[in-house]
């Protein structure tokens, strides 16, 4: 007992130096900001090749606006591609122009984003504790740090943000926005609280001093006529999350503020500080411009296919098939922020949001956790509304979710000093109950010990890949999911024994430091293996068919759509889903006399098969994987009718 008190003795003066040097306590947030960023989003991030069916189809939309210089309406493969707005583009093609066309400048935006929204999550969080503090008239240097550490790198560190942040997509962006944007209105609004409070403190000063002049007006932030520079970002960011997914860029964080403010009883009150007219004229000046760019140049085909197909009718109906119960998205949350995630619901209970009259008469700064919590479930609830639902729509939450979990451990991460001094009842949340924490504590050993087995057993759950013919033969060689099952069970054992000795505070350490190891030992390794065995063989046969293609030879893609042979070969493919409709369609182009005289077929091989051409019919040039790559040649028949066979 005595070696566990020494060693919390020890990290207590560590932190309480940095907290007197505020070099050193900046120097070491902002490695340990690099550390996890890197582990999180930079390691191997341009070293996989990119994953079909999604991510080549932005690269290649972003290829086109930086090789044809066309920034206002994206192409792919010749065709339009009105999916999404154009900021993720800009983004990627000016990567391509700093760091060239590769899978680096494909997915740096992604990261950035992940990376920048991190970094101020940390500050806020930091920002927070350090005002509770001051309102408490105590300095508590460990707590402040280790949560705001821990805050950083559950954001990063979770298996949601991991995926999006190193894929390039609009998701991460997108979310990279909104969660900032709510981030920087929240600290605009406590900011104004902190101010007032600080002007009440010194009127009241001036009263007990009984001077007889009345106190001199102090410009008041209210009659500005621009709001404070937070809720400017804030503005900022949200015409950046318009740019790059449309409406919801404005309605999922106009949602979650109103709300917010409406149970607090501020509304009127924020709106007016934060000069709505003026804050709407800056979103609209920032991303009206390019919609309007768009619509002018491709008019109501631009109009029907993104306001109608990919915002009304993804909220309204099901597109391509992405339909799931309405229980979805607490298995995505459970598995996506795992393990942590076995403690939001204790998170989410030790705030009691339902006292209204509490949340109501505290400082602003103090509502921070209760704005976590209609952060998060104003996304969860909005989006299993939707009744098109994919994976990726709920990441905007999940920093919400690390800073909720990270609030409630903050509880545990107590001074030494602060320990034997009686906490005042400013506190926003009381301390939660010991038989609850235990619960959750065992929760966390059953989920883990629930994650080893299934990872053990990961070959009899997951589905075939087509790509792969031999997938589960070739993950079972591979002895990862060995490595992972045992990294995870003990992990399991680890936090039971911290349980049992009431050592709460490593807890969440140890989580951490368990997923951590799976990224490294298990993520990444399973990351190259199915880049390996899943794209690698495209981008081998891109590089032959780009050596292989003859001038204004046709090249056809049966059976199946992957994009990144579009990227990689830089040739446009004519998709066709069926062999019989593949044989008519050569004989059409055979009958048209073109020159040259063949077409490129690039099929499974089961497809191929299913086409039965004769061994002269063709000319194979080369097989990778589960694909077939093959010349066609047009043929004369005796009756001169150009056929195939």
């Amino acid at each position: 007992m005595s070696m566990k008190l020494s060693v919390k003795h020890t990290v207590d003066q560590w932190f309480n130096k940095i907290a007197k040097n505020p070099a050193l306590g900046v120097t070491v947030s902002i490695l340990w900001l690099i550390v996890i960023g890197w582990i999180a989003f930079g390691w191997n991030l341009g070293n996989t090749g990119l994953i079909d069916e999604t991510e080549p189809l932005f690269a290649e939309a972003s290829r086109q606006m930086f090789v044809t210089g066309d920034w206002i309406t994206p192409f792919f493969n010749g065709d339009t591609r009105f999916d999404k707005p154009a900021l993720i583009y800009w983004c990627q093609a000016i990567a391509y122009a700093i760091i060239g066309v590769n899978e680096w400048a494909v997915r740096l935006p992604s990261a950035i984003a992940a990376f920048a929204l991190v970094c101020l999550a940390f500050y806020t969080v930091q920002w927070y504790l350090g005002k509770q503090d001051e309102l408490e008239q105590i300095s508590r240097p460990t707590r402040r740090y280790k949560t705001s550490f821990i805050a950083a790198a559950l954001m990063a560190l979770n298996g949601e943000t991991i995926i999006w942040a190193r894929i390039g997509v609009s998701d991460m962006l997108l979310t990279g926005c909104i969660a900032s944007a709510l981030l920087c209105f929240f600290l605009g609004y406590a900011g104004k609280g902190v101010e007032s409070r600080k002007q009440g403190a010194g009127s009241k000063e001036q009263g007990e001093n009984s001077s007889p002049l009345p106190p001199a007006p102090c410009p008041s932030a209210s009659s500005a006529p621009f709001p404070n520079k937070w809720y400017i970002a804030c503005y900022v960011l949200i015409a950046g999350a318009i740019l790059t997914k449309g409406p919801v860029g404005i309605v999922l964080p106009g949602l979650i503020v109103a709300a917010f403010l409406l149970y607090v009883g501020k509304l009127r009150e924020v709106l007016r500080e934060m000069r709505l007219l003026v804050g709407i004229l800056i979103i609209l000046g920032l991303s009206v411009p390019w919609y309007a760019l768009v619509i002018w140049r491709n008019g109501w085909n631009y109009i029907n296919a993104f306001f109608g197909y990919h915002n009304l009718e993804r909220f309204t109906e099901v597109v391509n098939g992405h339909s799931a119960p309405w229980y979805f998205y607490f298995l995505v949350v459970l598995l996506g922020f795992a393990p942590y995630s076995v403690y939001l619901p204790i998170s989410i209970v030790r705030l009691k949001f339902w006292q209204r009259s509490h949340w109501r008469s505290l400082e602003r700064f103090q509502q921070f956790g209760l704005f976590a919590w209609f952060w998060f479930a104003s996304i969860f609830g909005f989006f299993s509304i939707a009744v098109t639902k994919l994976p990726s729509y709920v990441l905007p939450l999940m920093p919400a979710a690390a800073i909720l979990v990270a609030l409630f451990w903050s509880d545990f991460f107590q001074d030494t000093q602060a320990r034997q001094t009686t906490p005042g009842s400013s506190s926003p949340t009381p301390p939660i109950s010991p038989s609850f924490l235990r619960a959750s504590g065992w929760v966390n050993v059953m989920f883990l010990s629930v994650l080893a087995t299934a990872l053990f057993n990961i070959t009899h759950i997951l589905g075939t890949d087509p790509a792969i013919s031999n997938f589960h033969e070739l993950i079972q060689q591979s002895g990862l999911p060995v490595i992972a099952g045992l990294m995870w069970l003990i992990c399991a054992v680890a936090v039971g024994g911290l349980l049992l000795s009431h050592r709460w505070n490593y807890i969440i350490g140890i989580n951490l430091i368990g997923f951590v190891a799976f990224l490294i030992f298990v993520l990444t390794p399973a990351s190259f293996f199915i880049d390996r065995e899943r794209q690698l063989p495209l981008r081998e046969l891109s590089a032959v068919i780009l050596e292989a293609k003859q001038p204004n030879e046709e090249l056809i893609m049966l059976g199946f759509k992957k994009p990144s042979v579009v990227f990689y070969s830089h040739i446009h493919v004519n998709y066709l889903r069926f062999p019989q409709e593949a044989i008519e369609h050569i004989q059409n182009q055979a009958a048209k006399g073109l020159q040259p005289p063949s077409l490129l077929l690039l099929a499974e091989q089961k497809k191929f098969l299913q086409m039965d051409l004769q061994p002269d019919d063709y000319k194979s040039l080369s097989t990778k994987g589960a694909y077939s790559l093959v010349r066609v040649p047009f043929k004369k028949k005796k009756n001169q009718k150009i056929d195939i066979s």
